[in-house]
C-alpha cells in the first residue's frame, strides 16, 4: 500500500484505507470514495485529479497523502510517481 499522492498519472488503484479524521472520512465516503473503490489517478498538478465512479475529482496533495491505495490490474504493482526536489 502507498498514499494516493505517490501514484503515477494513469495508474488504476483500489482504496484500502484512510488516515484522516472521521469528519473527512465521512465526507470522502459521501463523494463516492469508499474502501475497495477503484479509482484512476489522472493528474498531479496543484491538485491531485482522479476519476471516481466516472467523475473527475480534485484533491489537495495533503488529502491525497491520507488515502492509502493498492494496485489494480494484471501487473499488481503501483507505478510510483518520481519525487521532485
Amino acid at each position: 500500500m502507498c498514499p494516493l499522492s505517490q501514484v503515477r498519472e494513469g495508474a488504476s488503484v483500489r482504496i484500502k484505507r484512510f488516515n484522516a479524521s472521521e469528519d473527512v472520512i465521512h465526507r470522502l465516503r459521501e463523494l463516492g470514495m469508499l474502501e475497495e473503490q477503484r479509482i484512476q489517478l489522472l493528474a498531479h498538478n496543484a491538485t491531485v485529479i482522479c476519476r471516481v465512479c466516472n467523475v473527475r475529482m480534485g484533491l489537495s496533495p495533503e488529502l491525497a497523502e491520507k488515502i492509502l491505495v493498492e494496485p489494480v490490474g494484471s501487473n499488481d504493482k503501483i507505478a510510483k510517481r518520481k519525487k521532485t526536489t
